[in-house]
């Protein structure tokens, strides 16, 4: 069936370039010894990606553009779908540790994906056989999906469609490889270009009026404004103009119920509350270490779902808004930090209830195709060129089903999300709850952030330190020492002492 991306899709296709594709991905790891036969072969996760494929649209679709880009673009059936382009077999070479996947899974979150295709890859990592506390035989899955395709929400949608409650073994003498090419789907030039005046004129009509109704939320957020004392997003080496086409990624697992008790120690905080005081920890530490902390604090763009419920993924567009509380890098004491961003996160909430939840999405929805695709490039451009921030760092937050959760067989035992960063915005932080465990990652550009290893201990030191602040003794803060700069780095080699 025939469907239009939404205005909101739009905008991700129309800002991206080849050094910033804007794509988010999931890495998830796997137990095999809980399938039936004890382990899980390549040919049964491609009959499970197979048994799948109905039940998730945006699998076999891929985009149609409308000639001149007079309207936004459609999602078509590929009557060309191959899926063992999409499903691919690797694996690492020995050892096979932690840092060896992440620098694998950067090589493919940095590459662009095939818009003449369905936008998304899963490849199945294996090989690794050298990273502690993973179950023997362990492997990998990461998939990633364009963001005009799928969102945070979507993407925990997506999770329960493509896992089973119970360990059922697929059958891979029922896979049964692509036959060939189909009939295109796609309909004709003259079929498309005949739905764009009535849509345009559809999406102006409707931006005029949210233009009209969101004036009352705007005119109360100006005045909020005008009472508040004005700050600045500084500059850090965390904000590069333009980012780099290479990517770096890490991150940690940490114990839920860990969050859930600090959450408790300072009344009416959130574990996303705990969350952005870990993150905002392991940034001073960082910034600190490469002599860039700025005296002001950082602020997080933080994604909100605004879309009500559905029952696929492909079925929902993306309906994003974005909150910005203060990350307050500023703050030296961690108990302190996360008071104030608890405070701070509320504020933000109030903020964007008081414009509207869906106002900022208006805009984008609406603006007809034509003037979308010109004005938010230039708007990026005009962003850079006059360094203006709104945020210095995105931080998303997903929680998955409690599980277990099972793939072919194999017991899901470790989730990681990861994110596009893009120009000024360096580093894209994933928060995803699990199975009682909860990571934080991220996904940068490797020319502002060339140490992932050394910022992933940041963020562990800063979780560290909240966890004996809040739950113990408070610990001696622990110092951050830099060596010597050699002739091959980009930045100083790191690591955290006590």
């Amino acid at each position: 069936m025939l469907k239009q991306l939404s205005g909101m899709d739009s905008l991700f296709l129309y800002t991206e370039n080849h050094r910033a594709p804007l794509e988010v991905g999931c890495l998830q790891i796997y137990d095999p010894s809980t399938s039936p036969k004890g382990e899980v072969r390549f040919k049964e996760i491609l009959a499970t990606f197979q048994a799948r494929l109905d039940r998730v649209e945006l699998f076999r679709q891929k985009l149609v553009e409308v000639p001149f880009s007079l309207d936004y673009p459609y999602w078509t059936e590929d009557r060309d779908f191959d899926l063992e382009y999409h499903v691919r077999h690797i694996s690492l070479p020995k050892p096979g540790d932690w840092e060896q996947l992440m620098a694998q899974v950067a090589r493919l979150q940095a590459r662009q994906l095939d818009h003449s295709r369905p936008l998304w890859m899963a490849h199945v990592i294996g090989g690794l056989g050298n990273i502690p506390g993973l179950p023997k035989g362990a492997f990998a899955v990461f998939m990633k999906f364009h963001h005009a395709a799928i969102d945070g929400t979507a993407g925990q949608d997506l999770q329960a469609v493509m896992h089973d409650r119970e360990p059922l073994q697929a059958d891979a003498g029922s896979y049964r490889p692509s036959i060939g090419p189909g009939n295109d789907g796609a309909p004709g030039a003259w079929n498309l270009l005949a739905r764009a005046p009535l849509n345009t004129a559809l999406r102006s009509t409707k931006l005029g009026l949210g233009l009209f109704f969101a004036l009352p939320g705007a005119l109360r957020m100006i005045l909020v404004r005008d009472k508040t004392p004005k700050s600045r997003v500084p500059l850090t080496v965390l904000n590069p103009a333009r980012v780099s086409p290479n990517r770096s990624i890490d991150g940690r697992f940490f114990n839920l119920e860990d969050f859930r008790a600090i959450r408790s120690t300072c009344r009416g905080a959130t574990v996303n509350d705990v969350a952005l005081t870990v993150i905002a920890g392991g940034i001073r530490y960082y910034l600190e270490a490469r002599e860039d902390l700025p005296d002001v604090p950082l602020v997080a763009g933080c994604p909100i779902h605004v879309g009500g419920s559905m029952e696929e993924p492909r079925g929902r567009p993306n309906l994003l808004t974005i909150m910005t509380p203060s990350l307050h890098t500023d703050i030296r004491d961690p108990v302190e930090r996360l008071r104030v961003t608890r405070d701070d996160t509320l504020g933000a909430k109030m903020t964007t209830a008081t414009l509207g939840k869906t106002t900022l999405t208006r805009i984008p929805m609406n603006l007809p195709a034509p003037v979308a695709k010109n004005l938010y490039p230039l708007l990026v451009t005009l962003g850079v060129q006059s360094k203006t921030l709104l945020f210095n760092s995105l931080i998303s937050n997903v929680a998955i089903e409690h599980g277990p959760l099972y793939f072919a067989g194999a017991k899901l035992v470790k989730v990681m999300g990861t994110a596009p960063p893009f120009d000024q915005w360096g580093a894209f932080h994933t928060v995803v709850s699990y199975g009682g465990e909860l990571s934080i990652a991220f996904t940068a550009c490797r020319d502002a952030l060339p140490d992932p290893g050394f910022y992933a201990e940041c963020l562990e030191a800063s979780f560290d330190e909240l966890k004996q602040a809040t739950l113990g003794k408070p610990p001696a803060r622990k110092k951050v020492k830099r060596r010597k700069k050699t002739a091959a780095a980009k930045a100083p080699v790191m690591k955290i002492a006590s």
